[in-house]
């Protein structure tokens, strides 16, 4: 009798409790499998972009730690630091005790990333090298934060939004772009970049679109041959001082040189938009300048 009222009580225990929560599951960039049994509460992010990204689904609460240029949102500054340019303090990480670290594919050291993990640590390895990239890792973050409905959200309005803009400028006559992102060496961004994708999406023509690097390195007399329409610089604007001997450019002659908002145009979270909105309106600037008529 004791024992059947004892298997009453505990069977009623567990249907009180619910059913126990399936583990959740991603599989980040670079193809690793990413599993945790609850939705992470203390996340180290070790990028900037991710930090907008975990704001931006509601998960900005979770947030223990961050790196020193990690500036937006505002809150953000307010976060412990954990490394910096020259690297990330593996002892600062693990004194923060995560249960979820967003690394970088490109920033974050691999022997760092294979430590972590070999504590216990499930990290995530962030890569969004595409416009849509953005959408799937805010749907990933989603799912490891417990935000998968504002994750969701997030995602459909950045698609949504960047789908606008697409549509709109479809229609304008194309440009010729040359987009320089540091003057000394020369680097450019091909359409493999999501910055590339920018100039694409606003009607732009990539004059090194085509390179099978993200971001690869050309030389002034490349681009003194392709005689682009348009200079952009994600600096300063007397980055592409260089150029204004060249009148042989096009984009010198008519003056059509831009510098584009780089926390905009140069971090691949939510705020894209707002960078292909400025990539936009330096292209319609310089159709005006180059006398094209819009479409």
């Amino acid at each position: 009798m004791t024992r059947m009222r004892w298997s009453g009580l505990a069977w009623l225990a567990l249907w009180l409790a619910g059913p126990a929560q399936a583990a959740l599951t991603v599989t980040d960039p670079a193809g690793n499998t990413v599993t945790l049994p609850k939705p992470a509460q203390r996340v180290v992010a070790l990028v900037p972009h991710a930090v907008e990204m975990l704001y931006a689904i509601g998960a900005g609460p979770q947030l223990v730690a961050t790196v020193d240029y990690a500036d937006y949102p505002p809150e953000a500054k307010r976060l412990p630091r954990v490394g910096g340019y020259t690297g990330v303090s593996l002892e600062a990480v693990l004194r923060q005790q995560p249960d979820l670290v967003v690394a970088w594919a490109d920033g974050t050291a691999p022997r760092d990333v294979a430590r972590l993990r070999s504590l216990g640590i499930p990290v995530y390895v962030s890569r969004p090298l595409q416009l849509d990239d953005v959408a799937r890792e805010l749907t990933a973050l989603g799912t490891l934060t417990g935000h998968g409905t504002e994750a969701g959200r997030a995602s459909a309005r950045y698609r949504s939004q960047l789908a606008a803009l697409k549509t709109r400028y479809a229609v304008r006559p194309t440009v010729s772009v040359f987009l320089q992102v540091s003057p000394q060496p020369l680097y450019t961004v091909s359409d493999k970049s999501f910055v590339g994708q920018l100039v694409r999406l606003c009607g732009g023509v990539n004059v090194f679109g085509t390179e099978p690097q993200p971001a690869p390195q050309v030389s002034r007399e490349s681009v003194i041959k392709v005689r682009p329409q348009v200079l952009l610089t994600t600096g300063p604007l007397d980055m592409l001082s260089q150029w204004r001997r060249w009148s042989a450019i096009p984009a010198v002659a008519r003056g059509a040189l831009y510098a584009l908002p780089d926390d905009l145009v140069g971090r691949p979270g939510p705020r894209l938009v707002g960078g292909a909105e400025a990539v936009c309106r330096a292209l319609d600037d310089a159709r005006a300048r180059l006398g094209l008529t819009p479409g």
